[in-house]
């Protein structure tokens, strides 16, 4: 009896585990033909040559990309979906490993081109090649209504065992 208490136990929880998770999805939604997270990503041109480079970071789309091989910087910033709010684009950076094994770190200012009123240098975007990572680094940014959103209910919550002790106690 026992037993068949614990099994229907288990298929009632894996059957309610399997209805709930409906929106749990293997693999990429390509109804509207975007992908939501970071993977790879083809701009490939079929009739040249291509190239793999990664993009990470504070982009829409970070991931792994096959692009075209006269691509350049700004074309793969714009293949990820632009940099998003948090993102400091005073020092976008590209590792890259040489033809002789040295490592290599470039970094670029792409703040003048967004912000500036005039360029303080001109910007030249750098041509990919074959295995650079491009990070573009960020952070969060502190916003007053997430502090407020937290007192508000804090207070609210005080507010109601208040209400709670003083009912019970009447």
């Amino acid at each position: 009896m026992k037993n068949i208490f614990f099994v229907s136990i288990f298929l009632i929880f894996t059957l309610y585990t399997a209805v709930a998770q409906d929106d749990v999805q293997i693999g990429s939604n390509f109804r509207d033909r975007t992908q939501s997270q970071g993977g790879l990503f083809d701009y490939s041109d079929p009739a040249g040559f291509n190239i793999k480079v990664q993009l990470w970071g504070y982009v829409k789309y970070p991931g792994y990309y096959v692009v075209p091989a006269n691509s350049s910087l700004n074309d793969l910033l714009s293949y990820g979906g632009g940099p998003v709010l948090d993102a400091m684009l005073d020092d976008i950076r590209i590792y890259r490993k040489t033809e002789t094994g040295n490592e290599e770190l470039m970094k670029y200012n792409l703040d003048d081109l967004l912000w500036g009123d005039s360029l303080a240098s001109k910007i030249i975007f750098p041509k990919l090649i074959a295995g650079d990572v491009i990070l573009v680094p960020g952070e969060p940014r502190y916003f007053v209504r997430e502090d407020i959103q937290f007192f508000v209910s804090l207070s609210l919550a005080i507010a109601t065992l208040a209400v709670l002790i003083i009912s019970l106690t009447d």
